[in-house]
């Protein structure tokens, strides 16, 4: 798969990966299906702040971007968003809540006067693994489940490159973040605020204020403390036992991750496998994501391209 496969234009795909702490803008080239490096723009967003604020941050970063590049942009965005319309649908998920019920779409296309003519919307971790699909680590695979691990657990799970969110193959809206796991949600457990928490209660930390964060948590386990490597290996251990059935289920033949999490992957990778093993399946090779920074923004351009409808 890639973005010029069917040869419809050799002009620039302008893409737009919309996270809960930056935006990032980019051309991507259509005969390499890459962001073209010297376009791609970063820029600090904060998901607390109101609807305009952050609608003029991402419209800064994507006015940014050269004028010379086609009429339709690939927008990646988290959840819970109307993808089919454009609207925010953020309520009590404690980021982008100014952005409930608000159309992006329309307002992002005041915003980038003459630059757009259709704004196509994407989950944030359909697009990681349509480009992963095509210039990464799931390429190759026609039935595989991709992840993002970071405050949460973002998914997708690719058929034939194409994201399945329907069927009794996968969970409720093709997301694992709805599962269950040892009685609880699963983002009680395999989320930032979960291997925290877990972490707090083995080292009898108290208080927030003097509870490390992950990126910390991980660095103490790699040095050897016991509390900080049980917090990781109880938590993704957990994700393997949530994830497991749906590997049946949906006849994947490989999960890859990315994420910022992943950063942390020797101690993700073995607690993982083990969560997921089981004498009745064949092992399942669990792969670290190979385009984890430009993999948004290349499923993002093959959605603007090559997917019907718009809002």
């Amino acid at each position: 798969m890639t973005v010029a496969s069917t040869g419809r234009t050799s002009v620039p795909v302008p893409v737009l990966d919309i996270g809960g702490t930056h935006v990032t803008a980019a051309l991507v080239d259509p005969t390499t299906s890459h962001p073209v490096p010297s376009t791609v723009t970063r820029k600090p967003l904060v998901s607390h702040a109101t609807a305009d604020a952050i609608l003029d941050t991402i419209a800064l970063a994507a006015l940014a971007l050269p004028a010379e590049h086609g009429p339709c942009w690939g927008v990646a965005i988290p959840g819970p968003f109307d993808y089919a319309t454009g609207i925010g649908r953020f309520a009590g998920v404690g980021k982008f809540e100014s952005l409930s019920g608000i159309d992006v779409g329309a307002g992002l296309h005041q915003r980038l006067t003459g630059r757009s003519e259709r704004l196509r919307f994407l989950n944030d971790a359909d697009a990681f693994a349509m480009g992963e699909y095509g210039a990464g680590a799931a390429a190759g695979h026609d039935r595989v489940i991709c992840l993002t691990l970071g405050t949460g657990v973002g998914s997708s799970f690719l058929s034939a490159g194409r994201p399945v969110h329907t069927g009794p193959l996968v969970p409720p809206s093709g997301h694992v973040h709805h599962l269950t796991v040892h009685g609880r949600p699963l983002e009680d457990t395999v989320s930032r605020r979960g291997i925290r928490t877990h972490y707090a209660r083995l080292s009898a930390v108290a208080g927030d204020q003097h509870l490390p964060d992950v990126h910390e948590i991980a660095a103490r386990a790699k040095k050897g403390e016991a509390a900080a490597a049980e917090a990781f290996r109880y938590a993704f251990d957990a994700l393997g036992q949530a994830l497991a059935p749906w590997i049946d289920h949906f006849e994947a033949t490989a999960v890859v991750i990315g994420g910022s999490m992943a950063q942390s992957w020797d101690l993700i990778h073995p607690a993982l496998t083990t969560g997921l093993a089981s004498p009745d399946r064949p092992v399942v090779p669990v792969l670290p994501a190979r385009q984890p920074e430009e993999a948004p923004l290349i499923g993002a351009a093959h959605w603007a391209q090559y997917t019907p409808g718009a809002p």
